[in-house]
């Protein structure tokens, strides 16, 4: 039987930051994988059937952007919501222009961060 549960992929290096998203988008029906690398979260982005895509800008082997314009570069049109400390006006356009739908800035609010997705999967 197959689930009816949107998918969600976050990308961040802080795997506290991945349980803690996985379980709270799983309390709201969101089945949540997590990748802690560019190239990780790249390879399960292009394998993954991923609904929407929640990606860190700081990983330890390239930048969100990076992995973001690798993704736009496959013609994906999988919303992108980056979810970041890196609040720096620069980091939020260089996002936004390589193809990311909206820009959370960390710390997250739950409900903010939720409804977010919410729009971007309607």
């Amino acid at each position: 039987m197959q689930s009816n549960k949107r998918r969600i992929l976050c990308v961040d290096d802080n795997e506290d930051t991945c349980e803690i998203l996985t379980l709270y988008l799983g309390m709201s029906g969101y089945e949540v994988t997590s990748a802690h690398t560019l190239a990780e979260g790249l390879e399960k982005a292009v394998s993954g059937g991923f609904d929407l895509l929640l990606l860190d800008n700081l990983l330890p082997d390239g930048s969100g952007v990076e992995l973001c314009q690798q993704i736009r570069g496959l013609n994906r049109k999988t919303p992108i919501v980056f979810c970041t400390a890196d609040a720096y006006p620069g980091q939020i356009e260089k996002a936004l222009s390589a193809g990311a739908q909206a820009y959370v800035v960390k710390p997250i609010y739950p409900e903010q961060l939720e409804h977010t997705i919410e729009q971007l999967l309607q």
